[in-house]
């Protein structure tokens, strides 16, 4: 018995019949893409916490009252 009441005999006609309907390019293809998208996944995943950091750090530094921010922008505008 394999994974889930499957035995291995039926995955590899499962195998066979998707490898018949698709072709052996168009799988490679599918696999390609799906790797790659694994690796886009996992590389959004690591620079997540990195952009959440550098947020949290501008929210840090963010002092003062709105009514000082205003004045300080009209300063720099003229």
């Amino acid at each position: 018995m394999g994974l889930g009441g499957i035995s291995l005999w039926q995955l590899l006609i499962i195998l066979l019949i998707v490898l018949l309907l698709f072709g052996s390019k168009k799988l490679r293809n599918i696999g390609g893409d799906l790797g790659n998208a694994v690796k886009g996944f996992k590389k959004a995943m690591q620079e997540a916490p990195e952009e959440t950091q550098q947020i949290s750090q501008q929210q840090a530094s963010f002092s003062g009252s709105p009514e000082q921010d205003h004045k300080q922008t009209k300063k720099v505008e003229q």
